[in-house]
C-alpha cells in the first residue's frame, strides 16, 4: 500500500497501511479525527483550530510504527 494523504484546513495527515501495527494510539488519542467506523477514517478537518492541530501533531507523534505522518501547510507570504 502506498502512503495516502488526508487534507485538513491547518495540517494534513498521511497514512501508510502497510506499515501500520494497529496499536490504536491514534483512535484513542483523537477519536474525532481517527474514526474507523467512517470513510474516510481520517478527517483532519476536525482539527480546525490551532489547539486541536497541536493535539493532532502530538497524537500522530505517538504512532509507534510511523504509519502516520503530519504534512504541514506551507506558510503564505
Amino acid at each position: 500500500m502506498t502512503r495516502k494523504t488526508y487534507y485538513g484546513p491547518i495540517i494534513d495527515v498521511s497514512f501508510d497501511g502497510a506499515v501500520c501495527q494497529h496499536a490504536g494510539e491514534c483512535v484513542r488519542g483523537m477519536p474525532t479525527v481517527f474514526d474507523t467506523g467512517k470513510r474516510p477514517w481520517i478527517d483532519p478537518g476536525n482539527a480546525d483550530d490551532a489547539a486541536l492541530a497541536e493535539h493532532l501533531r502530538a497524537v500522530v507523534g505517538r504512532c509507534p510504527s510511523g504509519a502516520l505522518g503530519i504534512v504541514e501547510h506551507e506558510a503564505q507570504a
